[in-house]
């Protein structure tokens, strides 16, 4: 993992992404934050179980039928299944020590 601190890499509400092997992070204070890093954690957890480019791919697909089902941005960002194991799971700071492989496959 590389981790990447800009203001200037995110657009305004994103306060850091996952983009194998990069985490990108609006602010360094972000870097002591347990919880938050857990969660990047296990969405670079789950692009490499993906091979990278499925993820993206998957991602962007379920994104767009969750947006066509919920009718709303933030509704449907939260309810991609990487997103519900991730937010889920991301006070388990042990969690990605004895998580099974391809577990976001229970939040479809």
């Amino acid at each position: 993992m590389i981790v990447l601190v800009s203001p200037f890499l995110l657009r305004k509400k994103f306060t850091g992404i996952a983009l194998w092997p990069f985490l990108l992070l609006k602010d360094s204070a972000l870097k002591a934050d347990a919880i938050f890093m857990n969660h990047e954690r296990i969405h670079l957890r789950q692009q490499i179980e993906l091979l990278v480019l499925p993820f993206y791919l998957w991602y962007g697909i379920e994104y767009a039928l969750r947006l066509v089902q919920y009718k709303n941005r933030y509704t449907a960002y939260r309810n991609i299944s990487f997103e519900r194991e991730a937010y889920e799971k991301e006070q388990d700071i042990l969690y990605l020590k004895n998580r099974p492989f391809w577990s976001f496959f229970r939040y479809l």
